[in-house]
């Protein structure tokens, strides 16, 4: 078991939760991030430039503070410039990997990857690690770059393993995110005693959403494996497996707020035709590799983020 764990971005939406487990885990944690939040991180926090400073610095830190694992939850795309996405997203992961193979013991490595490296598929098929990746964004293609970063290292026998992880649901949402939108939304006609006015696109893209307990869960699984080939198994899809749409889950958060709703159908752009395509993981490797799977139904998801909107409203 991995018991001193660095969490990069450990101050937002999955490592903050990811830290919270581990500190009730019985770890040690050491949150890094450029600056120390105002809502104090669980664990110890040790503020560090991840791109402007140097790999020896990073191992420095590293090796002060007897890490024996580094999760990379940092990273995004929101506001950021094209030059700082490649920062956020490639430089940072290359430079905590150079910094793992100054030190004098092996320190495990998990990555956080999206299930955006894929791009999209045919509605009905499944997209598998071994899948050319064919990413539609630039998000997506810079996670692609930061996967085979992971995948050289390990080959070359680091203990490294990149997670492509769905859609995450859960407490602590993002308010830019669609979920997070409504949620607010729902929140401000809850506070106002008002029925929420919702204008809802068709909303028939299909995502692979998966619970961030899930997530948390897999990354501390991931951690702890023993016995794994990371050379031959170096990307593993963590997901629920199905596709399944946006609106449904705008619905299940309806649901589960009791918020009263008035909705207004927005057909969306003249001519747009029915979707084709979809996201959906394969997770039958991770199954096989690390006994994970997906337990939280995404009822529960859409219930735990409605639970934490209302006490950051409250």
């Amino acid at each position: 078991m991995s018991n001193s764990v660095a969490v990069l971005g450990g101050t937002g939406f999955i490592g903050r939760a990811l830290a919270e487990e581990l500190v009730q885990g019985g770890r040690q944690v050491l949150v890094v991030a450029r600056r120390e939040p105002e809502v104090p991180v669980p664990g110890r926090f040790r503020a560090f430039d991840l791109v402007a400073g140097t790999a020896a610095d990073l191992a420095e830190l590293l090796r002060e503070e007897q890490v024996t694992a580094v999760v990379n939850a940092a990273g995004g795309m929101w506001g950021l410039t094209d030059e700082q996405m490649v920062d956020a997203n490639v430089t940072m992961v290359q430079r905590v990997l150079d910094a793992i193979a100054l030190l004098p013991e092996p320190v495990r490595f998990v990555q956080l990857g999206s299930v955006h490296e894929y791009g999209l598929a045919p509605i009905g098929t499944v997209q598998a690690e071994g899948d050319e990746p064919q990413p539609v964004m630039a998000y997506g293609r810079l996670k692609v770059r930061a996967t085979d970063l992971v995948q050289t290292a390990a080959k070359g026998g680091a203990q490294a393993v990149a997670l492509r992880v769905g859609n995450v649901v859960g407490a602590g949402q993002p308010g830019h995110s669609l979920l997070g939108v409504m949620a607010a939304k729902l929140a401000a006609a809850e506070a106002a005693g008002e029925t929420a006015a919702l204008t809802l696109a068709p909303l028939t893209a299909q995502r692979d959403f998966v619970d961030l307990d899930d997530v948390v869960d897999a990354v501390v699984v991931a951690l702890d494996a023993t016995d794994v080939d990371w050379a031959a198994t170096p990307v593993l899809n963590v997901g629920r497996g199905e596709g399944v749409s946006a609106r449904q889950m705008v619905e299940l958060l309806i649901a589960a707020s009791g918020v009263p709703v008035e909705i207004t159908e927005d057909p969306g752009p003249a001519g747009a035709g029915p979707e084709t395509d979809w996201q959906c993981l394969d997770v039958t490797l991770v199954r096989r590799v690390l006994g994970w799977e997906a337990r939280r139904s995404l009822a529960e998801s859409v219930a735990a983020l409605w639970k934490a909107e209302g006490s950051r409203n409250g």
